[in-house]
């Protein structure tokens, strides 16, 4: 893809995940300031189209990033790291490191990142959190979007019991086809030891997260989690 494509669908990502509202090339030439004509962002959001990175959805005239679209991003997602009140909060619950500081870990995870937390202390111990977040996404307003994030959240143990055994120790994402919670979302999730217990943290959105701040939150657990 060249840098022009990048830069436009880059951006067109990152629109999306703050405004949940398909993005038009109007809105990417008066807010971002591209030094680029509309008419040329036209042209090469077709293109992006045609490659299958961006799509329409049938009532507008904006586009939306697929999941072609943020799996390229995640190939080329810039570290973040958490500002120093996120990374204060989690260093003073997390001072100890037992249950009821993970539960109010998964509480504050919630809170910073706006969607639901799970947290398996062992593998058949779980805690999850924040379900309401992930109900009040854009992308599950339609009854038939809460049926399928209902059955998700129904779902949330039994799918941990099927992957825990085979996922890879750190921090990593799941996204769309490959999240074993669903397809319409994204995971970003940690499997840890600590001591003699294995556990697993993750946080659970829509696949228009903000993976820089999520992958930099579970980051930070991870490795306060496994630090000796």
């Amino acid at each position: 893809m060249d840098k022009r494509k990048e830069l436009i669908l880059k951006t067109i990502i990152k629109e999306y995940i703050k405004i949940a509202l398909p993005v038009g090339s109007g809105s990417l030439v008066d807010k971002y300031h591209l030094n680029i004509s509309s008419a040329t962002i036209r042209n090469e959001m077709a293109e992006l189209e045609e490659a299958g990175y961006i799509a329409q959805p049938h009532t507008s005239s904006g586009r939306v990033p697929t999941e072609k679209a943020y799996n390229f991003y995640l190939e080329n997602l810039s570290e973040k790291k958490l500002n120093e009140n996120e990374a204060r909060i989690f260093e003073k619950v997390l001072a100890e490191k037992n249950e009821i500081n993970f539960k109010q870990a998964a509480k504050a995870l919630a809170k910073v990142s706006n969607n639901a937390i799970f947290w398996a202390f062992y593998k058949h111990n779980l805690y999850y959190t924040g379900i309401s977040n992930l109900l009040h996404q854009p992308e599950f307003h339609e009854t038939n979007s809460i049926y399928d994030i209902s059955e998700v959240i129904d779902r949330i143990d039994e799918v941990i019991d099927g992957i825990f055994n085979d996922l890879k120790y750190g921090p990593q994402i799941l996204l769309g086809s490959k999240n074993p919670f669903s397809a319409h979302c994204s995971a970003v999730i940690a499997k840890y030891r600590l001591n003699e217990n294995i556990g697993l943290v993750g946080i659970l959105g829509p696949m228009r997260m903000d993976y820089e701040k999520n992958l930099a939150l579970i980051k930070f657990i991870n490795n306060m989690l496994i630090e000796k």
